[in-house]
């Protein structure tokens, strides 16, 4: 079990790892909830159950909605169906990897966030604008990942149009026509019993497509995302600066206090090495920091 969980913690510690990263959350969120799930309907709590779930799905109606936004973020970091989180986890990686190598891994994690987040602005909004799903609003909520993928998907067919995957029976394929292919699917996918997914589908698609578009021209519009998660990456792994004491007790013949000796560093050193493990932990020290550090904590 430890072996697992250090396996886990060095993916989240790792840099350039966020498509790992994001797959590992929503598997972990599929099988804590399937436990969940199982636990309860055998202590015959099926409704308990029917409750925590509830407060992962983004709602259609927007009283509802206004009392739990925090599920316009939890809804596509959830999954009940097996089958649902395999194709959609599938999806990300493989097209992801092509976003990742074209524009780096930033913007992978940026499309699939901001794709989430517009599917589920999207949904919200068709659902209760257009009459004929007014029926609908107070029951529907809804789960999965695909409309971040899917403006993953669209996006990596909008920086490369033509590059091809193998795919099995059908052989290699330019993922423009895979990506034109589900849009349409998703498309006629809007009056059925899947209609708020697959509306949610085409904001996410909508928002890869601009997206890349966007970032073609020379802007980019992960940015004030990239500096949310840094503030909370900031917050999550901050620790606290070791106290380090350094004192310099002038000799009294001296008319003016000297530079440290050569052995021992300055305030100013220490402050900046302190910062350093703040920032980035121990280990990111070299070794004439260290020794640095270590002379200074002898200094008494």
């Amino acid at each position: 079990m430890n072996s697992l969980f250090n396996d886990l913690k060095n993916t989240f510690s790792q840099r350039d790892n966020g498509l790992v990263q994001i797959i590992l959350i929503n598997v972990i969120v599929f099988l804590v909830m399937l436990v969940l799930k199982v636990v309860l309907v055998l202590a015959q709590s099926k409704g308990l159950y029917e409750t925590v779930s509830g407060f992962l799905m983004m709602p259609a109606d927007p009283l509802t909605f206004i009392k739990r936004p925090w599920t316009l973020v939890t809804y596509f970091f959830f999954h009940e169906d097996i089958f649902h989180i395999l194709f959609n986890m599938l999806f990300l990686y493989w097209f992801g990897i092509i976003v990742q190598q074209l524009v780096g891994d930033r913007r992978v994690v940026n499309l699939y966030l901001l794709g989430g987040l517009v599917g589920g602005g999207f949904y919200l909004l068709i659902y209760n604008l257009i009459p004929f799903y007014h029926s609908k609003v107070m029951t529907s909520a809804m789960l999965g990942a695909s409309a971040g993928v899917y403006a993953v998907v669209v996006g990596a067919a909008t920086l490369a149009p033509n590059y091809t995957l193998h795919l099995l029976l059908l052989g290699p394929v330019k993922i423009k026509w895979i990506a034109l292919f589900y849009l349409v699917l998703s498309f006629a996918g809007i009056i059925g019993t899947n209609a708020g997914g697959n509306i949610a589908h085409l904001g996410g698609a909508m928002l890869g497509y601009l997206f890349v578009i966007s970032l073609k021209s020379g802007s980019d519009w992960g940015k004030p995302l990239d500096a949310v998660l840094l503030g909370i990456k900031r917050f999550v792994t901050a620790k606290p600066k070791p106290k380090v004491k350094v004192s310099y007790r002038a000799d009294p013949k001296e008319k003016s206090a000297k530079p440290a000796s050569p052995g021992y560093p300055n305030q100013d050193e220490i402050d900046a090495i302190l910062d350093k493990i703040s920032q980035s932990g121990y280990e990111s020290l070299s070794k004439e920091e260290k020794q640095k550090l270590f002379s200074a904590s002898q200094k008494n």
